[in-house]
């Protein structure tokens, strides 16, 4: 009984590790994920006037 007991103790170790990089794989996914759409669209708008600016759009008549 204490044998099968260590058995299952080892096994239920090796599950627990298993999930939790399981969801420390997810925790980065989701912040790389999040910082590839938002930091973009936080520095577009600085980029954006000075490319048209360099079109030459939006110099008046």
């Amino acid at each position: 009984m204490e044998v099968k007991l260590a058995e299952l103790e080892g096994k239920l170790d090796a599950t627990f590790s298993a999930a939790d990089k399981t969801r420390k794989y997810i925790l980065w996914g989701f912040i790389i994920t999040v910082a590839a759409i938002v930091v973009p669209l936080v520095i577009l708008p600085f980029f954006i006037p000075s490319f048209l600016a360099s079109q030459g759009v939006g110099t008046g008549f």
